[in-house]
């Protein structure tokens, strides 16, 4: 490798990354501690015996104790080029997590393991294994893990990999079964709740499938043409969604704010109408049937006759 120079703010911030990797790995050759942070053996020769004098300031700013001062193994540097700390000052002090914190963000790393492209990295795995050991104490065995989507995320990640699509199976609330097959690109979590985005070949829109609806899911040889497409937050609202007038009693308002459009609530009575945004206007009627005598839904005539037509099945269950 070629010297190049180092600005003192390089240098610096070098000296701030080297002073922990050194402690974390014991012993390590001159030669590769340069190789590591891509500088030559000589500039890393230097950096590390400039830590000799950098330590705890005592009264005054000036150090008092040779305990206050890094220090390293002399001997095996100049005879075996191996650097080796013997006096490290000041990081022994740094906070630790406790054993609930380190296993909360343990919990929150192996989810985030879960996704695709994610949970393959390096950087992932090394982080689990740091706050392990880096907590004041054992943290408690906390496991992740959504058997029911497990095999549709390993499939997803293996077509990203290969850049094809895959084929599943989905089954969404109450309606029939379909062959999808979608070039994948995103999966998400939100609220311990698995979701699939991609771009489906059947609608030609890109479209977010819950994962627990998804059965049979395999790759196919079909190339990926459509992952640059533009990905919608997860629950955006959509051109196809429908929108259905109802009659609501003003106290279950607030119930209603996830499809509830604010601007068209009108009335000021103890009854109002607004409009509701669902992606299927045959999901309201569980709405109505949960708060039967207090919501009614009046237009289109067919979400009326659904919400009827699921209230009479119910009924008739009771013979």
């Amino acid at each position: 490798m070629s010297p190049k120079p180092l600005l003192a703010t390089d240098r610096a911030a070098l000296i701030l990354q080297l002073v922990p990797y050194l402690i974390g790995k014991g012993e390590v050759s001159l030669d590769e501690a340069a190789r590591e942070f891509e500088v030559t053996p000589a500039q890393m020769r230097g950096m590390v015996e400039k830590l000799t004098v950098i330590g705890l300031p005592g009264e005054g700013g000036f150090w008092q104790m040779a305990n206050d001062l890094f220090d390293i193994d002399w001997d095996l540097l100049d005879q075996q080029d191996l650097i080796v700390i013997t006096n490290s000052v000041g990081l022994e002090r740094t906070p630790r997590f406790t054993a609930r914190e380190a296993a909360a963000l343990l919990a929150g790393l192996q989810l985030a393991a879960g996704l695709p492209g994610v949970g393959d990295s390096d950087t992932v795995q090394g982080l689990l294994a740091k706050l392990a050991r880096g907590a004041s104490a054992t943290p408690a065995d906390v496991i992740v893990a959504p058997d029911a989507v497990d095999d549709v995320r390993v499939t997803v990640a293996e077509a990203l990999r290969r850049g094809v699509a895959v084929s599943f199976s989905y089954t969404p609330p109450e309606r029939e079964t379909t062959t999808r097959t979608v070039d994948p690109v995103k999966v998400h979590v939100e609220s311990g709740q698995w979701y699939l985005q991609g771009w489906c070949h059947l609608r030609q829109a890109m479209r977010t499938f819950h994962l627990d609806r998804v059965g049979e899911v395999r790759l196919t040889d079909i190339p990926i043409t459509h992952g640059g497409e533009r990905v919608p937050d997860l629950f955006e609202p959509s051109e196809t969604d429908a929108v259905v007038d109802v009659q609501v009693r003003a106290d279950i308002l607030p119930l209603l704010a996830g499809f509830l459009d604010a601007q068209s609530v009108s009335g000021d009575g103890e009854v109002r109408r607004a409009q509701l945004r669902v992606a299927d206007e045959r999901s309201l009627k569980r709405l109505a049937a949960r708060h039967a005598g207090a919501f009614e839904v009046l237009a289109p005539e067919s979400a009326r006759r659904a919400a009827a037509a699921w209230a009479d099945a119910g009924l008739a269950q009771y013979g």
